[in-house]
């Protein structure tokens, strides 16, 4: 077999090895070991201590030589280099600041006094509950940008208050799953952490790019809601003054100034100084995550345990998205070396593709990948493999990744492996069927779908504010 050969039958093996479970950053890591020692192997340098060796030398010189010879391979030099340079990647140190900022507010009793709230206020509007639901999430998704942590406190919170109030099961378990995958795409979202560590797109003009698409998302969910409530009110009941009392002006303006905007500040402080250059994003992390430990000493909810259970969690997945970035650089890098990308790339080349295809092409493979992989598996392992092809098709890498994060908002999202719909359902009542809830998030799904048409359609909603704070 040809290097590039061997190159896509370690692509192909790891996908195999995926489906079967194996855990993803240490087979990314074994393959790119193992395939790397293959493609690094050079028998007269690895052994060349054996020159040193005469006539007199004992078995267990010959011996100790041959295993340092064994490890004198350099993907071991590589595999080191890699990681070196992942744990000094100053982008990556927002991650865990970013993640003990949501943790933290995940356990301050905030989205509770931000739910009602926000239900009271509105009200009178047309699906009064499920747009309440909608804004606690994008606020709450936005703070702490971890999906399975918004969808399960939000279907404790929120799920049977629609449910007592005699909405439709599949229309509030739809609006709660969409809303909790929202943090992977609104600023600060961890994703687009990632996504800049992965491609070396500045992290600061993803942000302001993600802004505008992430709001039109938003506008749509609440469209949809609203415009489905007026014209199928059975679908959600207007609330009865035993559901959602009525109380007075001074009270209602108190109760969103102590629930909602604290969290908006918070929010707005950290993503402000990063836009507006007042802070790195990691110098805005650690401000955010002093204030989420803040907020919650003002609202009475921080105990050791509530801390030791952030620290803990922090940490653990840290460690995952370390790990990921060892695994997949050591394997791409081997990949590359077999000759992998450069087959990719001739390959798609040869296809003739227009720009538009070509993002049509990639869009919908990571949209298959969304089914059984992770967002953070798909950015760190498959992206790179577009990167080079994106300079082929003159396609900005920062739109490149725009897309990228509408499109896995359906990974979230689209029936049989919507993990949105799983994260709800484990904590539902019993009476509410999964196949309910896909049937719920599908209207969103289209939502997503046409906000990646609208970027196609219009791409200065995505450069606009980029351009407008930092120039061309």
């Amino acid at each position: 077999m040809t290097d590039p050969q061997i190159a896509l039958m370690m692509l192909g093996l790891f996908i195999i090895f995926v489906f079967l479970g194996f855990p993803i950053a240490f087979t990314l890591m074994a393959m790119g070991i193992g395939f790397g020692y293959y493609a690094y192997y050079d028998a007269g340098r690895m052994w060349r201590s054996f020159d040193r060796l005469d006539e007199t030398a004992s078995s267990w010189d010959s011996w100790s030589l041959w295993f340092e010879g064994f490890y004198n391979n350099r993907i071991f030099d590589l595999f080191v280099n890699q990681t070196f340079t992942v744990m000094s990647n100053e982008v990556l140190t927002a991650v865990p600041l970013f993640l003990f900022m949501g943790y933290i507010v995940e356990r301050s009793n905030i989205v509770d006094r931000l739910f009602t709230t926000l239900n009271i206020a509105s009200k009178n509007i047309p699906g009064s509950m499920g747009v309440a639901a909608l804004i606690t999430c994008a606020l709450f998704a936005t703070a702490t940008g971890i999906v399975g942590a918004v969808v399960t406190l939000m279907g404790l919170l929120a799920l049977p208050a629609m449910l007592k109030a005699r909405y439709d099961p599949s229309f509030a378990a739809g609006i709660i799953c969409a809303g909790g995958t929202l943090g992977i795409l609104i600023p600060p979202s961890i994703m687009l952490i990632v996504y800049a560590a992965a491609t070396n797109v500045s992290i600061v003009r993803l942000y302001a790019a993600a802004l505008l698409p992430g709001l039109t998302l938003v506008g749509l969910y609440l469209v949809y809601i609203v415009g489905r409530s007026l014209l199928q009110p059975s679908a959600a009941p207007k609330p009865t003054d035993d559901e959602v009392p009525d109380v007075p002006m001074g009270k209602l303006i108190w109760l969103i100034i102590t629930s909602f905007v604290p969290l908006a500040f918070l929010i707005f402080a950290v993503l402000g100084s990063i836009l507006f250059g007042l802070a790195t994003p990691s110098e805005a992390a650690s401000i955010g995550a002093l204030g989420g430990i803040f907020l919650a000493f003002i609202y009475r909810a921080m105990t050791w345990q509530r801390m030791r259970e952030s620290v803990y969690l922090t940490v653990r997945t840290t460690a995952m998205v370390c790990w990921l970035f060892v695994g997949s650089y050591t394997f791409s890098a081997v990949f590359s070396y077999l000759g992998g990308e450069h087959v990719i790339s001739e390959f798609v080349q040869s296809m003739n593709l227009t720009p538009i295809q070509f993002l049509i092409l990639a869009q919908l493979i990571i949209f298959l990948l969304g089914w059984p992989l992770e967002w953070s598996e798909i950015i760190i392992i498959f992206v790179p493999i577009f990167l080079p092809l994106l300079e082929v098709f003159g396609i900005d890498p920062l739109f490149f990744g725009i897309l990228v994060a509408l499109n896995l908002q359906t990974s979230f999202l689209t029936p049989p492996m919507a993990m949105s719909a799983y994260y709800l359902k484990g904590i539902a009542p019993p009476e509410l069927r999964l196949t309910q809830i896909f049937s719920g998030v599908m209207p969103f799904l289209f939502c997503v779908i046409l906000s990646m048409v609208l970027m196609y359609a219009f791409p200065q909603i995505v450069f606009y504010l980029p351009e407008l704070f930092y120039g061309r």
